[in-house]
């Protein structure tokens, strides 16, 4: 076995292994994670907006 065979191997464990994470990713168990994952920026303005609420019903 010399570097060229090693670099194959190398190549083709790479490719299986990105096959794996992007059918991980698509996979219709992950959705609902995932659209959780992507909302979480929103989740400090809408406590945040709670927050001004209460304070206003306060003054």
């Amino acid at each position: 076995m010399d570097i060229n065979d090693l670099r194959g191997l190398s190549t083709l464990f790479m490719m299986i292994a990105f096959i794996g994470v992007v059918g991980w990713a698509w996979s219709k168990k992950r959705k609902k994670t995932f659209d959780e994952a992507a909302n979480l920026p929103f989740a400090d303005e809408e406590l945040n907006q709670r927050t001004k609420e209460e304070e206003g019903r306060n003054d």
